[in-house]
């Protein structure tokens, strides 16, 4: 026993080692994974991105899990995506991380399929800083994307489902070209693969233990999912569901840097409706307050009409010249025929 828990902690020591030293290795695992299941790739949905095939990644606690094929964004112009892959040696199965570069690089022969046969991409390439797409391999839709070529000559039928590199598996070796594009600059998965790796983890229809190996639906899609919410499956299962749902969504990414960079714009005019709708309600309350104010003021105005009144009373003095005018306001100076004090005191307190 004593042997075996020596030879344990000497192996976990030299995996660390080996790690450390190969930053590309980040898992380690005593179990193969599951072969590279059949599925259809769906149609690329904008211009410009590359396909990222789908493979079984490792979590500690879930086991294998497959990370949906999915079409992704470049970094940057002139970069090609390497797929990750599995490679058997010193017992164990090491997960070596995928990358962006300006070449693709070795990534252990494993047949990926849509281009990635084991070697090179047959997918597309950049020219003149767009990238064109090889449609005998690649899926696209020709309304959105309009950079293609055709060249059967890369397609590949058939080949190993192995998921792994060496004994029992998929025996490469990297080419003259690998080995030079190794010591290119190298940029590793940007944060919506990440998120798309995340969002897959969380997904238990993506867990071998659950789908023994077939993840159906899960299988592949054509935009990278979200570490928020469960993958999408409506462009994997049916084809045809695919072309009648991406034409509505096209309308809208045709332009798909710019629908990016104005989606939050369009948030931004319902902030300025939101904000201009309650200054109508207040206009019209204004106009309402400045019509309610003459009216309010007209009253406080009646007692003024009715203050001359009072002094037309003593209008007795143009009583000549009052005329026809004066004749309504004769009767009230009946007054003249009570000569009674009470009467007096109560025009003097008018006066």
């Amino acid at each position: 026993m004593k042997r075996i828990a020596v030879t344990l902690i000497v192996l976990v020591i030299l995996l660390l080692t080996y790690s450390n030293a190969n930053a590309q290795v980040s898992v380690s695992v005593a179990i193969a994974p599951p072969e590279i299941p059949v599925y259809v790739q769906p149609d690329c949905p904008y211009d410009g991105w590359i396909w990222s095939p789908g493979y079984w990644a490792y979590d500690p606690t879930d086991g294998y899990y497959w990370v949906p094929g999915t079409w992704v964004a470049p970094p940057t112009v002139g970069f090609l995506w390497t797929p990750g892959y599995w490679g058997f040696y010193s017992g164990f199965y090491h997960w070596h991380r995928g990358y962006w570069g300006p070449h693709i690089g070795y990534y252990g022969g494993i047949n990926y399929g849509f281009g990635y046969w084991g070697h090179g991409y047959d997918g597309g390439r950049w020219e003149g800083g767009h990238f064109r797409y090889n449609t005998a391999v690649s899926h696209v839709d020709s309304r959105v994307v309009h950079n293609t070529y055709v060249d059967r000559s890369a397609v590949h039928a058939g080949g190993s489902r192995a998921a792994f590199n060496g004994p029992h598996g998929v025996s490469a070796r990297p080419t003259a070209n690998e080995r030079i594009a190794a010591r290119d600059k190298h940029v590793g998965a940007t944060s919506v693969q990440r998120s798309h790796i995340a969002a897959a983890r969380k997904d238990p229809a993506t867990h071998f233990a659950t789908n023994k190996g077939n993840p159906g639906a899960r299988a592949a899609m054509a935009r990278p999912a979200t570490s928020t919410r469960t993958p999408s499956t409506h462009t994997n299962t049916n084809r045809t569901t695919t072309h009648q749902v991406t034409p509505r969504t096209q309308t809208n990414h045709q332009a798909s840097p710019s629908q990016h960079a104005t989606r939050a714009p369009q948030n931004h005019p319902s902030t300025h409706q939101s904000v201009r709708q309650p200054q109508h309600h207040q206009a019209p309350q204004q106009h309402v307050q400045q019509h309610q104010a003459p009216h309010q003021q007209a009253p406080r105005m009646q007692p003024q009409h009715a203050a001359p009144q009072q002094h037309m009373a003593p209008q007795q003095r143009p009583q000549g010249g009052g005329g026809g005018r004066m004749q309504a306001p004769r009767p009230s100076p009946q007054r003249a025929p009570a000569p009674m004090g009470g009467h007096e005191g109560g025009g003097e307190k008018r006066r």
